[in-house]
């Protein structure tokens, strides 16, 4: 197995692996130890079932469930990331699930929005438009390490109020029905958050964020935005041009994604995801968090 960065500070492809097989448990080490050290790892012609997709993912650690209200999830492994409907015709693109949709292309962490967030998440190529539908990748660690340090100072013990509703209003009001609502209240996570297995510290930022407790919503909007342009700029962003069968897995702690845009009403869009359970630590970060 090779595994070669694709930028400085974020991306790897992943080689000479067949991850449609059972993984020994040296495979299984390596692959999460390049995780956590480059956020995005890349594995190219894979066509994986989804029972295959599943058995990978649980490799890399516990699985989550899709939230069942969730228009992209059933409360199964599976989560599908669509534009077309169960007839197979390309939905409209003013259709309210296509709306929905089009929220994945604003910067966020999968998950972010609950009181435990995602660790990670597994995207499998199953459809891809000719052109466009890109998605992009930013570190949260290498900007983090970066800021200079009175605004390390000035951030360290910040919490923020994170929230699916604030992410899909960005997009367009009633989006969420009430049932998805009731189960997807706000919830607040530290600004700044460690990654257990190496010590770093990552920004917590993203669509999801939406107001630092205890500050003016303006000054804390403000302060939101700015450390999202930081994390976002192009030094720190890795873009990945979809081929049929490629899976990607990413570390939500370590990373921000977005989808890019395509023709949405010629072409289908079809990736597949499962993900990657978080844990309590940041619960113990952040002592605002209820």
């Amino acid at each position: 197995m090779r595994i070669t960065p694709l930028t400085a500070h974020i991306g790897a492809a992943v080689e000479d692996v067949d991850i449609t097989a059972p993984l020994d448990e040296t495979t299984r080490t390596s692959l999460r130890a390049a995780l956590c050290r480059r956020a995005v790892l890349v594995f190219r012609n894979q066509a994986l079932t989804d029972a295959q997709q599943v058995t990978f993912t649980k490799a890399l650690g516990p699985l989550e469930p899709t939230i069942p209200s969730d228009p992209i999830g059933d409360g199964g492994p599976i989560g599908v990331l669509t534009n077309i409907d169960a007839e197979g015709h390309i939905i409209p693109p003013d259709d309210k699930r296509v709306l929905y949709a089009v929220a994945n292309t604003l910067w966020h962490s999968d998950g972010a929005f609950r009181r435990v967030p995602l660790r990670g998440s597994v995207l499998a190529a199953k459809v891809i438009p000719p052109t466009g539908g890109d998605t992009e990748f930013a570190s949260l660690t290498a900007p983090y390490a970066l800021l200079p340090a009175a605004r390390k100072t000035e951030i360290a013990d910040l919490a923020v109020e994170h929230s699916m509703a604030h992410s899909r209003a960005q997009i367009a009001p009633d989006l969420m029905s009430e049932e998805f609502l009731n189960a997807t209240p706000p919830v607040v996570h530290p600004l700044v958050r460690t990654v257990a297995e190496t010590g770093e510290r990552a920004l917590l930022v993203g669509s999801y964020a939406g107001k630092i407790i205890g500050w003016p919503s303006e000054k804390g909007a403000e302060l939101l935005r700015e450390l999202l342009e930081w994390c976002t700029q192009p030094q720190f962003v890795y873009c990945h041009r979809w081929r049929t069968d490629d899976l990607l897995v990413y570390d939500n702690r370590c990373c921000l994604h977005r989808g890019r845009a395509w023709d949405r009403a010629a072409h289908a869009r079809v990736l597949h995801r499962t993900t990657l359970a978080g844990d309590d630590s940041l619960k113990a970060q952040c002592p605002s968090s209820p």
